[in-house]
């Protein structure tokens, strides 16, 4: 089976779109990776993300802002032949985005980038944040300078 490259952006974005988290990997300044998945959301080219304000991935963002992103969705084990092993494989759809990550510290630009992730998972309008809520989040901004995407086992 063909690994399908996708280069359409609006096809890469429906493939993350799908997804329901991401992996964020990070290399701290001892050249130790670490990688974490994390829900998101999306607007365009730009990936937000949320978390607390202090922990091991924003003392290495503190550090070194540059991101990888990995996305993958639609798994399926499939096969060509039943009796043969080396048929069988994984269908998916994925994508690889780089970035900087960008701290957010405006308190309204926080509530709207959180409202992006809360529509991602509950498809609802705007939400209510408390001041002690929004000064306890840590918002980063990553926009997606360089993006591969492709599938395994799908026509797209």
């Amino acid at each position: 089976m063909r690994t399908n490259f996708i280069t359409e952006k609006e096809k890469q974005y429906e493939i993350i779109d799908r997804c329901d988290s991401c992996f964020v990997s990070m290399v701290d300044n001892n050249h130790k990776p670490y990688l974490i998945p994390m829900n998101f959301g999306r607007e365009d080219d730009i990936i937000y993300l949320h978390c607390a304000p202090e922990g091991k991935k924003v003392n290495i963002i503190k550090e070194n802002p540059s991101l990888c992103l990995g996305f993958t969705t639609d798994h399926s084990l499939t096969h060509q032949h039943e009796k043969v092993a080396c048929s069988y494989f994984m269908r998916y759809r994925s994508v690889i985005a780089h970035g900087k990550a960008e701290q957010i510290e405006d308190a309204d630009e926080k509530i709207r980038i959180l409202n992006i992730v809360m529509r991602k998972y509950t498809k609802k309008g705007d939400f209510e944040y408390n001041e002690p809520a929004i000064k306890n989040v840590q918002i980063y901004k990553v926009k997606m300078t360089e993006i591969t995407a492709k599938t395994m086992g799908y026509n797209d």
